[in-house]
């Protein structure tokens, strides 16, 4: 399951939160017990790393440069 991450608009304090997609997130914050709790945007953990993963991989076309044009 995906871990979210919420920020309290009261105390300001994060909290991590695994959860499904589709849970509904936390209404109050565990340290102040007020809220309401934001969902935060933050960075995936998500990296291809190894041998054979390269960052043009898979972004389409046959892996050539397409020619290049010269203006006059």
């Amino acid at each position: 399951m995906p871990i979210y991450e919420y920020r309290c608009e009261s105390c300001e304090k994060s909290t991590d939160v695994i959860q499904k997609s589709t849970d509904p997130g936390p209404s109050q914050c565990e340290a102040c017990g007020k809220g309401p709790m934001v969902k935060q945007l933050s960075m995936s953990s998500f990296a291809l790393k190894g041998t054979g993963w390269y960052v043009t991989d898979f972004k389409g076309g046959s892996g050539q440069k397409p020619p290049t044009t010269s203006e006059s």
